[in-house]
């Protein structure tokens, strides 16, 4: 059963009362990553294997999301800034203890590509933020694999 979490803004990502930040480098260019994050959101279990299903909703300001463990999410897009920043917060979920999730994703040039960061900004009951804690090595793992596909996916895709 799906739950409402708390309605946070873009300045969550720097409150929250857990925060999690990974990066990574990547070859492709920051349009190229943040096409594929911002705009061909059902491309995402393409690359981010623990996704089973990404979809926009509400006209592209929404999202719905699936993991493969059966957790769930609707969302709503907070940041859409071309080649800089991605930013949504999750509106429903069936996770229990969450009461807020906000994920930010930055994109910065590099010399060699892009910088990606992913940052999760969370609040819930003591025992979820505990065992956010406790899979944080596992969601690092994640993202950079995600980030590594994302970037090969990139890098066999001619350009229009």
């Amino acid at each position: 059963m799906a739950r409402q979490l708390r309605p946070v803004e873009l300045d969550f990502v720097n409150t929250a009362p857990l925060r999690l930040v990974f990066a990574a480098e990547v070859s492709a260019s920051a349009d190229a990553v943040y096409q594929a994050l911002a705009e061909e959101v059902e491309t995402l279990p393409e690359w981010f294997t623990a996704v089973k299903l990404a979809r926009p909703t509400a006209g592209g300001a929404a999202r719905e999301v699936r993991l493969k463990g059966g957790v769930h999410f609707q969302e709503t897009i907070l940041a859409k800034e071309p080649s800089t920043r991605y930013a949504y917060r999750v509106d429903s979920t069936n996770a229990p203890g969450l009461r807020a999730l906000l994920e930010e994703w930055l994109l910065t040039p590099t010399a060699n590509g892009t910088l990606v960061q992913w940052t999760f900004a969370a609040d819930g009951s003591a025992p979820v933020r505990t065992g956010i804690k406790l899979v944080r090595a596992g969601l690092g793992r994640s993202f950079r694999d995600a980030v590594r596909n994302l970037d090969r996916r990139l890098a066999a895709t001619p350009a229009p």
